[in-house]
């Protein structure tokens, strides 16, 4: 099975960087964000056969009674406020009939699932949350555990559009709250995304 891992920066994926290269997978840093992952991911692929992309990343989430650091396996992902505003409602980008927000992994067909990591939402903005008034708009769209970044719904509609299995897991660095750098567990999320990552992959190779 020919993997590609899909990470944005180099810093989440610094780690198992020996490890891919020994087992001679291939890598891919997009840069931040919908557009840079989009623009990076199609022009591999243009080139490339592929049979699965794993995306891997850290995020912000939701809940916080979840513990910082955890791996999760993001089953869905929506580009958040992806429509129109009607004074104080929200028309989804689907309601206009213009398109979709929501996108899916695409599982292979001889793939079992990790039975040890929770299976969640995603979802992915252009601004990470991090306003009171914007949080309580979040937690009224959206119920259990939440995780945003700012690239998974682009690779999974990549993956869609070039009918590629694709799979994301994110670890949470960081709680959806007003910006306080003092509680963010950024290098331990990465070590744990890193691990997960590595044994992942030795589980399904």
């Amino acid at each position: 099975m020919k993997l590609l891992v899909v990470a944005a920066t180099i810093e989440e994926i610094e780690q198992s960087i020996d490890f891919l290269n020994n087992k001679k997978i291939d890598f891919l840093v997009t840069g931040v964000g919908m557009l840079a992952t989009a623009h990076k991911l199609t022009k591999y692929l243009t080139n490339k056969k592929i049979d699965l992309i794993i995306n891997v990343g850290v995020g912000g989430i939701l809940n916080t009674t979840d513990n910082l650091g955890e791996v999760y396996q993001v089953a869905e992902d929506y580009i958040y406020d992806f429509g129109a505003e009607d004074n104080d409602s929200f028309i989804p980008i689907e309601s206009l009939g213009f398109g979709n927000s929501l996108f899916k992994e695409k599982i292979p067909n001889t793939f079992l699932n990790n039975q040890t990591v929770k299976k969640v939402t995603g979802i992915t903005s252009n601004k990470v949350h991090g306003n009171k008034k914007t949080i309580i708009e979040l937690q009224k769209r959206h119920t259990g555990t939440i995780i945003e970044s700012m690239e998974g719904a682009a690779v999974f509609y990549i993956a869609e559009q070039e009918q590629t299995n694709c799979l994301q897991f994110r670890s949470s660095s960081n709680y959806i709250e007003p910006r306080n750098r003092n509680t963010w567990k950024i290098k331990e999320a990465i070590t744990n995304l890193n691990l997960f990552l590595q044994a992942e992959i030795d589980r399904i190779i």
